[in-house]
């Protein structure tokens, strides 16, 4: 069994198309066993409540409420202590599937003893690229690959073709299972509440021994970020700098680390493009 892990609040349009392209009779999602947890933040839009009501109606699905100050560490954590699947995945509810065997991918990855977190190739309204793993240091502390670029882009070597190791994927669409979720202790809800919870969450996998994959053969559309909002207030800055602050004190070097994304290309500009100064000492020196 898979439990989708689904914070929400309002967006009843947006929530509709995620939650109908999981399950019911026009459902993209061809996974045959999957559980629902809706961790509501105070939704009062008709539209919004209508989907969440059916599902709190329905005993094959869950809705969990969360009321106060928005945390989606906290939300999901919540939802996974509410779960009974065997597998956790981690969904917006500004999601929404288009490939039918997205969720068997993702399963089968996570069936793989050495691989501890899997995220999915998302895809922006307009079909370009959102999500396809996430590089330290591209454009930021954290920054999305391939990002703008087709959606059926082969990728930089070919590497949108193939599952494949990265540093961290995104929370929006991320899957673990129950037993590792214990071993890494869920989000970390009181210093990453809102941003850099799913990056931290993978930096402990990788230092427990953990693979963290990316695979393109899970597609979904991602309307980024449509539901909260973007970090453009001063409230906003003020907390995104201390998660950052907390990030950099946290994992040091181990930042810069990636294991998708070589020091000798660009961290400024268009991705896996070459760096005028390179981040190695040549040997020679």
């Amino acid at each position: 069994k898979v439990s989708v892990l689904i914070p929400t609040r309002d967006q009843g349009r947006l929530l509709e198309k995620c939650v109908g392209s999981l399950i019911g009779d026009s459902a993209t999602t061809d996974y045959p066993n999957i559980e629902l947890v809706l961790v509501d933040h105070e939704s009062t839009e008709p539209r919004a409540r209508a989907v969440i009501d059916a599902l709190a109606a329905d005993p094959a699905h869950r809705v969990v409420t969360f009321s106060g100050t928005f945390n989606f560490a906290a939300m999901v954590n919540r939802a996974a202590e509410t779960a009974t699947g065997e597998i956790l995945l981690l969904l917006n509810n500004d999601t929404e599937a288009i490939s039918p065997a997205w969720l068997v991918e993702m399963v089968g990855q996570l069936s793989r003893p050495e691989v501890g977190v899997v995220g999915a190739l998302l895809l922006f309204s307009d079909g370009t690229i959102q999500h396809a793993g996430v590089h330290p240091g591209v454009g930021g502390l954290m920054g999305h690959g391939h990002k703008h670029r087709r959606g059926d882009d082969p990728g930089y070597f070919g590497r949108l073709t193939v599952a494949h190791e990265v540093a961290a994927v995104t929370g929006a669409c991320l899957g673990v299972t129950r037993a590792n979720w214990g071993r890494l202790g869920g989000l970390d809800e009181k210093h990453l509440a809102v941003a850099y919870n799913d990056i931290d969450l993978c930096l402990r996998a990788r230092v427990e021994g953990l693979r963290v994959l990316f695979t393109p053969h899970a597609v979904l559309h991602h309307h980024e970020s449509v539901s909260r909002g973007f970090d453009d207030d001063p409230a906003r800055n003020k907390r995104l700098a201390d998660e950052v602050a907390v990030m950099r004190e946290r994992w040091g070097d181990l930042l810069s680390t990636d294991p998708a994304y070589s020091p000798n290309l660009t961290l400024t500009g268009s991705d896996f493009t070459l760096a005028r100064n390179p981040r190695v000492t040549p040997p020679w020196h």
